[in-house]
């Protein structure tokens, strides 16, 4: 089983303000999106706010084979979340530190932009702008994130084909 875990936390900008999200996928299902209080996400408040609550219930409930896919953000690498991780028995994958973005995520993000951009009534409060972020990430069809992981072999190959450099996707 594979799951796709992103931070640092999406970032949809409205109107001066702001709505940080986090959230994750596998290939049989997604965590709540999580909208998370302002303020700068540190390793302690990603340990408490997003691995305990979020990533150790999911995982044990994809169960064995549960890999978290992270960056190399300063959250994940700090030792207070490296030994929550050890500790719980969850792998993370080996994340290059210059390396292109491959996570899924990122594409699911993109589609929740395109689509709260697309609506006939645009959101007109960070608190309205939550809940539509909420409510297209619920809407987004599984197959959708079943293909975009499934994809992840291919885009490896193409990545280095291209020794690193720029693909399509």
């Amino acid at each position: 089983m594979f799951c796709c875990l992103q931070h640092p936390p999406q970032h949809d900008r409205f109107g001066g303000g702001s709505v940080m999200v986090w959230g994750g996928i596998s290939l049989g299902g997604r965590t709540a999106l999580h909208v998370l209080a302002r303020g700068s996400l540190t390793a302690i408040r990603y340990r408490d706010e997003i691995l305990r609550p979020l990533v150790r219930p999911y995982a044990g409930a994809v169960g064995p084979g549960f890999l978290l896919m992270q960056d190399n953000a300063r959250p994940h690498v700090a030792g207070v979340c490296q030994q929550f991780l050890q500790e719980e028995g969850i792998d993370a994958m080996d994340w290059p530190t210059h390396s292109p973005d491959l996570n899924p995520i990122e594409h699911i993000w993109d589609i929740m932009s395109r689509s709260i951009h697309q609506r006939h009534v645009a959101p007109q409060t960070v608190q309205e702008l939550a809940d539509a972020l909420v409510q297209v990430w619920e809407e987004i069809p599984q197959e959708t994130i079943r293909h975009l992981i499934r994809s992840m072999p291919r885009r490896c190959r193409e990545v280095i084909q291209a020794r690193g450099g720029h693909t399509h996707y």
